[in-house]
């Protein structure tokens, strides 16, 4: 079983983050069926068949962004701040890890050449989406692992 890293303010989930070597068999969920985002881990043998299906229409309402980012290439350095700009830690992904950015702030330094794919819920809001923010300097990053 690989690493699934979670970033805390105290009780606080701020962050998942799902590393390249994380593997299980099945379907795992690993967000708890209260989060607006939902990101499951599935691993199924050859020949394995999903049911053809559609999905019902349900009213949801969502009243925070959360993303998820799939680091393709490279190597990327996230900020974490709390709900008050507060800087608290930093990590570092790597191609093929998956971050889901629960709530509270985040930052981004690319460290070598990014490309990664974002998901989040719609329809994009523009500036209103988000408040910006002075971040972190390099020489203030500190990196905090269990």
């Amino acid at each position: 079983m690989g690493q699934i890293e979670e970033i805390k303010k105290k009780d606080r989930m701020l962050a998942m983050i799902i590393r390249n070597d994380f593997h299980c068999e099945g379907v795992n969920f690993i967000t708890p069926n209260e989060y607006s985002q939902q990101v499951a881990y599935m691993h199924h043998a050859t020949g394995k068949v999903i049911d053809a299906h559609v999905h019902n229409m349900v009213h949801r309402n969502v009243v925070l962004t959360q993303e998820v980012l799939f680091l393709k290439k490279g190597v990327l350095r996230v900020d974490f701040y709390d709900e008050y700009e507060d800087y608290m830690e930093s990590r570092e992904l790597y191609a093929g890890d998956i971050i889901l950015l629960i709530s509270g702030g985040h930052g981004f330094h690319v460290l070598e050449e990014v490309e990664m794919i974002e998901v989040k819920q719609g329809p994009y809001a523009g500036e209103n989406d988000k408040k910006r923010f002075e971040g972190i300097t390099d020489e203030q990053v500190t990196y905090l692992r269990k």
